[in-house]
This record gives structure tokens, C-alpha cells and sequence, in this order.
């Protein structure tokens, strides 16, 4: 049995493709929904792991349609009881050049270590693929990739050995406990730890002194940046820089992207005078 675990659920979309074409490939696929690489990673005396998450996204999320709950570790824990029951089951983590995915490495590392020779890391980063039109190109993400590319990419399955575990298995504490709310993929497995705040500026470069939906603003930021947050993220963001003054709003915050708008303070008529002088 193989454990296929993937950040997200475009990226499953590939993975399971590829098992229909290639039966070498066939097994369960574990979806991590969880991004790690923005939020708290240090739980409290009061909240389990998974309890700190879902506080986090619910603060995020303030769309009242939407129930927030972060199951990552509970679906997780099945999987660890099935591999410390079968000897020949085994993990298989797909890493992009993507900083949830390599937070989810360093997250996974701590509980499937103990399994060595049985957790394994496919990871494409700096690998060419060939996209749908047979052209070469270098994916950021698992879900960029053509499902028969995909079942090339299975050669690259390699074990976590011991020497990474004793190199990395303290890296998980450490992100913990800096306290950082964003994490940034400085190359290879190397994360740079940033403020929550660090994409404002970014978002900022898109407002005006015009009102623009908020759902705009984070799809160009989204769009030119590359910001690897998502939209959830970026819409809380922009909900924060109205709350200390730097936004201003019209419409329902407490709703989706589409229901505010947001611009900058003032009616722009001072930076057009001084254009003037």
C-alpha cells in the first residue's frame, strides 16, 4: 500500500490521473489542506496543534457560509496506525518548490521518520516536465503537472534516510518557536521567516484611490507576485490594513472578496498637487 500525500486538492487532480494510467502507482491519497507556511505553528497549553490551526483560519475565513476545521493531523494519525500495523505500506510525500510543501516536510517529518526506509519524498524541484503541448517547462506546483508526467516522476521516489532525519528532524521545533506568520522558500529546503504582514506592501501596489473590489486587488497580487498564500490569506490581509487605517472600506468585510471594496485614504487630490509643483 502505497500513502500518497499532497498539499492541496489541485494537486491530488495529477496524482490520482496517474494511477489510472500506471497501476504501479495505486493507493490512497492524503490531502493536506492545511497551508503551513502562513499562520502559528506553536500550539498553546490550551489548544492541540490542530485546534491552534483551526483558530487561525477561522480568523482568516470570516465567511459566514464557511465552517472552518483543520482535520490534516486526524487523517494523518490513521495512516501512522496503518503503517506501524504493515510493515509494507509506505508514505510517498510529493514536494514542489512551494513553501507549504516544504513545511508539510518538515510537519511529516516528526511523525513518519520513525518509519525509515518507509517514507519517501518525490520531489520535483529544478526538474524539467513537459506541459500539454509537449513544451518544456519547470512546475512550481504538483498540480501543474500532466498526470503521464507524473507517472515519470514516481523514478524520482526516494527513502528519507538517517542522516536527513538527524539534519532535519529539528528544523519543525525551530519554525515553531519563532513565532513568524509567514514562511518564504529561500531554495531547496531552506525557509525564510517573515512577519504576517510581509505581502501588504504587494497588495498595497494594486489599491488606488478609487474602490476596487478586494477580490481584484488579491487576484493581481496573486497573478504578477506569485504570492504561494492563496486568496483567503491575502483577503485577511487586506481586512487588517483597513482595521489600522491604511485601507479604507465600503461594503460587507464579514462576507466573500466580492462583497467589499477597499481604496487608499483620501481622494488622491494631495499626490496630484505635488505632481503638479
Amino acid at each position: 500500500m502505497i500513502y500518497h500525500i499532497v498539499v492541496g486538492d489541485a494537486a491530488a487532480a495529477p496524482l490520482k490521473d496517474a494511477m489510472i494510467l500506471d497501476p504501479a502507482l495505486a493507493g490512497e491519497v492524503l490531502i493536506l489542506r492545511d497551508l503551513l507556511n502562513v499562520g502559528p505553528l506553536q500550539k498553546s497549553e490550551e489548544l492541540s496543534f490542530s485546534e491552534t490551526r483551526t483558530a487561525f483560519w477561522q480568523q482568516v475565513i470570516t465567511n459566514e457560509k464557511t465552517t472552518v476545521s483543520v482535520d490534516d493531523f486526524d487523517r494523518l494519525s490513521e495512516i501512522i496506525i496503518e503503517m506501524s500495523k504493515n510493515e509494507e505500506a509506505v508514505a510517498w510525500l510529493w514536494i514542489a518548490p512551494w513553501p507549504a510543501d516544504i513545511c508539510a516536510y518538515y510537519w511529516l517529518l516528526q511523525y513518519l521518520g520513525k518509519f525509515l526506509g518507509r517514507f519517501f519524498v518525490v520531489n520535483i524541484a529544478g526538474l524539467p516536465f513537459l506541459d500539454e503541448n509537449g513544451k518544456i517547462f519547470f512546475p512550481k506546483n504538483i498540480s501543474d503537472i500532466q498526470p503521464k508526467e507524473v507517472v515519470k516522476a514516481k523514478r524520482l521516489a526516494r527513502a528519507v534516510n538517517a542522516a536527513e532525519l538527524e539534519t532535519d528532524g529539528d528544523e519543525w521545533r525551530k519554525l515553531a518557536a519563532s513565532g513568524s506568520g509567514v514562511r518564504t522558500l529561500e531554495g531547496g529546503k531552506r525557509l525564510g521567516l517573515k512577519n504576517e504582514d510581509h505581502y501588504d506592501n504587494q497588495l498595497n501596489s494594486f489599491c488606488s484611490h478609487q474602490y476596487q473590489k478586494a477580490s481584484k486587488i488579491v487576484n493581481q497580487a496573486l497573478s504578477k507576485f506569485g504570492i504561494p498564500t492563496g486568496d483567503n490569506f491575502l483577503g485577511w490581509r487586506l481586512r487588517q490594513m483597513v482595521d489600522i487605517g491604511r485601507l479604507q472600506v465600503q461594503g460587507e468585510m464579514n462576507k466573500s472578496l466580492k462583497d467589499f471594496d477597499v481604496k487608499l485614504p483620501g481622494d488622491g487630490a494631495d499626490a496630484q498637487l505635488n505632481l503638479a509643483v
